[in-house]
């Protein structure tokens, strides 16, 4: 289904406006940085709100620092299918990561209000504000108020500066004390899509400028500490050494051909460190990360069990001892099959290809998730950049994912049911 007057072209200029805009609100100058709670967070969520009600919504702030806007069904208290993503950054930040997701959603339900359009069913738009977790050592705080599972110990959490989750909810203008009631009912939810840049370079290699979302994926994570034994560079040889460092390089190819052996599979060392560091001295000591990730829990889990034992060999073959600490583990979350579905079919009635692959990066759909059905949107970012100034997103496939999530919104809301 589509609205016959609707002019992608124009609403996907309106989009990218609105995007750069919301660019400008940072919390340090010459680049993109808008953590959770923050004064330039205060000042997005404010003018979000405003572009809100300029689109038929009613609008608020609630007690977890969430923007919501309502666009209310025929009888008031109606459910709601929700649609959303996150207004917070990481530091040097591109602009699209989340923003474009709140700013599709509200460009949508603009166009149905201004053709008067009214569901059964609501449309409630949110703008979650903790999904990157830069400034406190949480994460996916709004969108797991909003699904009944926020851990309230959360609000004794401290930043770098000593400020408590708690203290800043209040500077922020919210009651800490109400986060209880933002959780919503099941049976008062429809759903919930997410529309999002893939973060990922594959609909750009395969010239798609949409997907849709299967998976989103699970992770392990480990820091993996390494001792052997510190020696003169110039007068151990080599068949007596017990060199860390080259145990590492060792396991970080381990890491890279694990991430290789099956599809979907990724794996990742972010950061290896030597010590003692003199260009003279045999490492005594190495320590390096691995984050593991794959849509199915199975899998990941059985690879990561896989990779210990490779380090393990690796340790007893070079004469080293390897230490492997978990560090996070998160659960791969399911795309609903009737949301992936109805996206899928949004799509071909756009004229694209149906393309479904899943997300190896976290979403607040994954804890939207626990309350009801969810399914995502991915639109194609340049190169597969995020979490950069280079992130870049073209005009013309932001009026695709517009034109998608226009339809997938019709035929949903006329059907009042997710099929």
């Amino acid at each position: 289904m589509r609205l016959p007057d609707f002019r992608a072209g124009e609403a996907a200029a309106a989009l990218m406006a609105r995007l750069d805009a919301l660019a400008r609100f940072s919390d340090e100058e010459g680049h993109l940085a808008r953590t959770f709670l923050s004064p330039a967070h205060r000042c997005a969520a404010d003018r979000v709100k405003a572009w809100m009600e300029e689109a038929g919504m009613t609008a608020r702030i609630d007690a977890i620092g969430n923007v919501v806007g309502r666009y209310e069904g025929r009888r008031p208290g109606a459910p709601a299918l929700l649609i959303g993503s996150h207004l917070d950054t990481v530091r040097r930040a591109g602009r699209y990561d989340g923003s474009f997701g709140v700013l599709t959603a509200v460009a949508a339900v603009a166009e149905l209000s201004a053709r008067g359009m009214r569901f059964e069913t609501a449309v409630e738009v949110i703008a979650f504000g903790d999904e990157e977790g830069v400034r406190f050592p949480t994460t996916l705080s709004g969108s797991r108020a909003i699904a009944g599972t926020f851990d309230a110990a959360a609000l004794d959490l401290v930043d770098d500066r000593g400020i408590t989750l708690r203290d800043a909810l209040a500077a922020f203008g919210c009651d800490p004390a109400a986060i209880g009631a933002v959780a919503r009912r099941p049976e008062d939810i429809l759903g919930y899509v997410e529309v999002h840049i893939e973060q990922g370079p594959v609909l750009e290699r395969e010239g798609l400028a949409v997907g849709v979302v299967t998976a989103i994926a699970g992770a392990s994570r480990a820091a993996i500490d390494v001792a052997g034994e510190a020696g003169h560079a110039g007068t151990v040889p080599m068949g007596l050494r017990r060199d860390a460092l080259a145990a590492a390089a060792e396991m970080v190819l381990a890491v890279e051909s694990t991430g290789r052996s099956a599809p979907d599979l990724v794996a990742t060392v972010g950061r290896l460190v030597a010590e003692p560091g003199a260009v003279n001295v045999i490492p005594g000591r190495a320590a390096f990360t691995v984050d593991l990730r794959h849509p199915e829990d199975a899998v990941r889990e059985a690879a990561i069990a896989a990779l210990e034992g490779r380090i393990r060999e690796i340790a007893t073959r070079r004469g080293v001892r390897a230490e492997i600490r978990p560090t996070h583990a998160a659960r791969a979350t399911r795309c609903d099959p009737g949301m992936i579905a109805a996206l899928s079919r949004a799509v071909a009635e756009a004229g694209l290809p149906v393309r479904l692959l899943p997300s190896g990066a976290g979403h607040d759909a994954m804890a939207v998730a626990a309350l009801c059905p969810v399914g995502m949107l991915f639109v194609r970012c340049a190169g597969g950049v995020s979490h950069d100034p280079a992130e870049a997103v073209d005009q013309a496939d932001a009026g695709a994912a517009l034109d998608v999530l226009l339809r997938f919104l019709l035929n949903v809301l006329h059907a009042g049911a997710v099929r």
